[in-house]
């Protein structure tokens, strides 16, 4: 039998299943009531995203990066190279800072704004662009201070801490622009302390913090947090073997970041004492050859003329003798401790001074022709700087 459906029916056919559909939906899920005012249902506005739970670590970031991300800026440097030709091309770099104080001063890396013709700050929160002006500069330690007019922009300020009492674990917390990327946060923990790593111009900077938070280009001269959003470090430096993070990152820390922003600022640099001095490192294996009274200590070859050692005293060698195949002057003092702490190296000689200023009074323990004696040292200024 054949059935044949006329198309007025199928039409109809269609419009009821329709309409049944359209009833179905508004039985199972009934729209709310519409205002007088809209075709939105009401309080479609205020209807919030739902909620997200977050961990109690991940609430306490959040916090830390609202509070302090404000006080994190953009820092970019203009510098000048010259072509084949010498015509001069201006080249940017970028890094970052920490607000430090209400007065705009901004503390970063020496390396971010070195021999910048123009600085160029970038607020995070308001992306307000302002020009910067370099204060002081310490290219021993990697830092500098540059300063802002506060006057038309409300600073967020970021806290100094302490990195006297870190310990390894403990959670790190950076905030800066890496790749230009602003306001970019990454979690890690201290990874170590104590390390030491060299500055562009040669010397040590010692006690500094390794962290496996993420550090990369322009994350130089950020701020490195701790739990609480206080500032423990400002990033310097990373260990790569390929140009980005692989999670050893090296940061400043704030305790020696609080003992020269003082003469950054007032001064434009570091007051540091004037005592370098040429010696070997007294080994065990280095005393039997040398035959030497004891087995640990600096032996002095060459003090300088008018620096704090030479000035008080201190002997360096008189002849010069082969000692396997190096040449070592001999016959100068050995010094043995120097302000109450035993001296085995000339890199640490060079700490215990470098924590003191010019006018301080260190007492060294030194032996010399068979006597152990005791040498007050006042410490000098540089006739020049350095």
């Amino acid at each position: 039998m054949k059935l044949t459906i006329r198309l007025p029916t199928l039409l109809l056919l269609l419009a009821l299943a329709c309409a049944t559909t359209w009833l179905a939906s508004r039985l199972l899920y009934p729209r709310p009531p519409l205002s007088p005012h809209s075709r939105e249902p009401v309080g479609a506005a205020e209807v919030e995203p739902p909620f997200i739970a977050t961990t109690p670590d991940e609430s306490e970031n959040i916090d830390i990066y609202k509070r302090v991300s404000p006080a994190v800026v953009n820092i970019t440097s203009t510098t000048l190279s010259f072509d084949f030709f010498f015509n001069p091309i201006p080249e940017q770099g970028s890094g970052s800072g920490a607000i430090i104080d209400d007065q705009g001063h901004i503390l970063t890396n020496y390396h971010v704004i070195q021999e910048a013709r123009l600085l160029e700050v970038t607020l995070l929160d308001d992306k307000t662009q302002v020009p910067a002006k370099v204060i002081g500069v310490d290219p021993s330690n990697d830092l500098a201070v540059i300063k802002i007019d506060p006057s038309n922009h409300p600073l967020t300020v970021v806290k100094l801490g302490s990195s006297s009492n870190l310990k390894v674990g403990q959670k790190a917390l950076a905030i800066g622009n890496p790749f230009g990327l602003e306001g970019t946060l990454t979690v890690g923990t201290i990874s170590s302390l104590r390390r030491s790593i060299q500055a562009k111009n040669g010397r040590l900077i010692d006690d500094v913090i390794q962290t496996d938070a993420a550090i990369n280009p322009g994350n130089s001269g950020g701020p490195l947090l701790n739990s609480v959003g206080e500032l423990i470090g400002i990033n310097s430096q990373i260990f790569s073997t390929s140009g980005g993070s692989i999670g050893i990152g090296f940061a400043i820390p704030v305790d020696t970041v609080k003992r020269i922003i003082p003469d950054l600022i007032s001064e434009g640099r570091v007051r540091r004492p004037y005592a370098r001095l040429k010696g070997y490192q007294i080994t065990p294996k280095l005393s039997q050859v040398l035959d030497l009274p004891v087995d640990q200590g600096v032996l002095v070859a060459r003090t300088t003329d008018g620096d704090s050692f030479s000035e008080a005293g201190i002997r360096g060698g008189q002849k010069t003798y082969r000692v396997g195949n190096s040449l070592m002057i001999l016959g100068g003092d050995i010094i043995l401790e120097a302000d109450g702490q035993p001296v085995d190296s000339v890199e640490r000689l060079n700490r215990i001074i470098d924590n003191r200023r010019p006018g301080d009074i260190i007492d060294m323990k030194i032996h010399r022709e068979g006597h152990t004696i005791s040498i007050r040292v006042t410490l000098v200024e540089p006739p020049h700087l350095f």
